[in-house]
């Protein structure tokens, strides 16, 4: 597919945590990528979004994925999105041991969605990271609120962190120049 970025690369290279920021509009995305965003989130078609950025865009909406690079899927999904990164969205350990027997992806995104109201988000996603086998990419859907907080994501082995759309420059430690 001419034009794809690869989502797996982006998170790879470079030192460090990858964050992934979930954008509204092709402004959001901008911003994203000048504050070191390695990725952007996208629910819904976005006019002009890939003239905003040169990040790879991975599909979280419904329905077929639009100008997408990477897609998620959820383990039982049978959709035939082959020309796209699968980035499989696993809730629990049985959903996390189905996507491995199924599909044995790359990339998985940890999500804390759907999980007790008293269980703590971070700690749900933290649970499923040592059943992601070495080599697999681990993207956690938590909303982290400051770096440390990322840089404890990063020690606990976490790849990338996918997060709700808002400035991240605090996040990535981007410090603009001083003009």
């Amino acid at each position: 597919m001419p034009g794809l970025r690869r989502l797996s690369q982006r998170i790879s290279e470079g030192d460090g945590i990858a964050i992934i920021v979930c954008v509204d509009d092709a402004d959001g995305a901008r911003s994203a990528e000048e504050q070191g965003a390695k990725a952007v989130a996208v629910s819904t078609a976005i006019e002009g979004i890939r003239a905003a950025t040169t990040l790879p865009l991975l599909w979280i909406g419904g329905g077929p994925p639009q100008e997408a690079d990477a897609v998620r899927i959820r383990p039982e999904d049978d959709s035939d999105h082959q020309q796209l990164e699968a980035v499989v969205d696993v809730r629990d350990e049985e959903e996390l041991e189905l996507a491995l027997e199924r599909l044995d992806p790359e990339i998985f995104l940890l999500s804390a969605r759907e999980i007790d109201d008293d269980a703590d988000p971070l700690d749900a996603v933290l649970e499923l990271l040592p059943d992601v086998p070495a080599g697999k990419l681990a993207i956690a859907q938590v909303d982290v609120g400051s770096r440390d907080e990322v840089l404890a994501l990063e020690r606990a082995g976490i790849d990338a962190v996918l997060v709700p759309n808002r400035p991240v420059g605090d996040l990535v430690g981007y410090r603009p120049f001083d003009v």
